[in-house]
């Protein structure tokens, strides 16, 4: 386990000049560069997260349009949430390279998680910036064992989700209600789940069109640094 700095640590600027997305046609609006904390960073405050094309493609930076985000003022999870949280214990920033190898489990579809993307998420996690919750289940061995989890980015009053994973029923939808619990507490404003994907409705995405986003996105990173603890 990673001890985080009480403040994040800012790294050294990115080197490159990524592009603004409102002049972007296409959900796909840059490729190359690289994954160093500074560029992850302003990317995220631009409103851009990055992606492969392929499982060994090219990198490449993406603003879907329309971009999903969760309301969190209006969020309520299911009753049948509510009893599967009470079979879990709940942690944050315990686990958070293995919450990120949970999520880039090959045999899950549409993979995309290499180690490079663990190593800079890594990295910048060191520093204060990425989180994860993590969900356990019973004990095996004599350890709890973990059964689902979530990691994402945080700035200011934004949290981009990156993904979640579950190796149990429900397990991944506890670490969102988890999630959304903390950003309510602890100053979050903006929620984004880049695509707004039939799964991810049924758990409150909403789209919004992509000016929408990025004003919101704006106001976000400018509010005092979220807490998950």
């Amino acid at each position: 386990m990673t001890t985080l700095p009480a403040t994040p640590i800012a790294p050294e600027p990115t080197r490159w000049s990524l592009p603004d997305p409102r002049d972007a046609p296409e959900e796909l609006v840059g490729l190359g560069a690289d994954l160093e904390p500074g560029t992850l960073l302003a990317a995220y405050e631009h409103g851009l997260f990055p992606m492969r094309l392929e499982d060994t493609g090219p990198l490449g930076w993406w603003s879907p349009d329309p971009r999903g985000v969760i309301p969190m003022p209006d969020w309520r999870g299911a009753r049948s949430l509510r009893r599967s949280t009470r079979r879990y214990e709940v942690t944050v920033d315990t686990a958070f390279m293995p919450v990120m190898r949970g999520c880039a489990d090959p045999s899950r579809p549409h993979g995309w998680i290499d180690e490079e993307f663990i190593a800079a998420y890594s990295r910048l996690h060191a520093l204060g910036w990425a989180h994860s919750v993590e969900v356990w289940g019973g004990p095996q061995d004599g350890a709890p064992l973990l059964v689902g989890g979530l990691y994402g980015v945080a700035i200011g009053g934004f949290f981009a989700g990156e993904s979640m994973f579950h190796r149990a029923r429900d397990a991944s939808k506890v670490a969102l209600a988890a999630l959304i619990d903390r950003l309510r507490v602890g100053g979050g404003a903006l929620l984004d789940v880049q695509w707004c994907t039939p799964h991810l409705a049924t758990l409150g995405a909403v789209a919004v069109p992509r000016e929408d986003y990025l004003a919101r996105l704006t106001d976000a990173v400018r509010q005092p640094q979220l807490r998950l603890d």
